[in-house]
């Protein structure tokens, strides 16, 4: 089927198949998501912004990563806080005279590894500076997490900007790059070389 279209008393004939692709690409303009409200929709919840562009694909990839990062960080702040209480526990147990590793209760002795004792550990001083030392490690980790974490949700704010910007970017079958090799011939009649780059819309 044909459509008729009047332009300057000629009638020009279009496909409904081009009709139809135009009707579908002035829908989508009236359609297209406004990138900055796409990104107060993202740092209100995360993930509302690509639900807002139709992006939805993306969802598992940015609750995946939230969810990863937060499990991270909860990980890394446990075992600090374990690590901060025993060697809080152990130092004041020193200093009093009262460590006791049979003691299963004891913050402390919890920590050592199955089959060892704080002697195997090398004594109660260096006990003391293994968990402080670990407390360091965990807090840093827990710090990185965090960053990461934050880095992530930053992230999904940024694509939500793109995706609403790049929303009516043609990426048709249309466009093509073709890059290859060309002998030129100067006004001087000289060979020379050089690489040809033609976009095609």
């Amino acid at each position: 089927m044909m459509a008729g279209e009047v332009k300057n008393d000629t009638i020009h004939f279009i496909p409904d198949s081009v009709q139809q692709e135009q009707y579908r690409y002035m829908i989508d303009l009236k359609r297209k998501p406004d990138a900055i409200k796409a990104v107060w929709l993202g740092a209100i919840l995360p993930g509302a912004g690509q639900i807002y562009n139709r992006s939805y694909w993306k969802l598992p990839i940015v609750y995946g990563a939230l969810m990863g990062c937060g499990y991270a960080v909860g990980k890394m702040q446990g075992r600090y806080s374990d690590y901060k209480t025993a060697y809080k526990d152990l130092y004041l147990d020193d200093v009093a005279g009262t460590v006791n590793e049979a003691d299963p209760a004891k913050s402390y002795v919890r920590l050592l590894p199955e089959g060892y004792t704080i002697a195997r550990m090398g004594g109660v001083s260096t006990y003391i500076n293994t968990l402080k030392n670990r407390q360091s490690n965990y807090r840093r980790y827990r710090d990185l997490s965090v960053v990461a974490t934050v880095a992530v949700y930053a992230l999904t704010l940024i694509d939500a900007y793109v995706d609403a910007q790049l929303f009516d970017f043609d990426i048709s079958e249309e466009l093509s790059i073709n890059i290859q090799p060309q002998v030129y011939f100067d006004t001087y009649t000289q060979r020379t070389t050089e690489l040809k780059l033609a976009i095609t819309f």
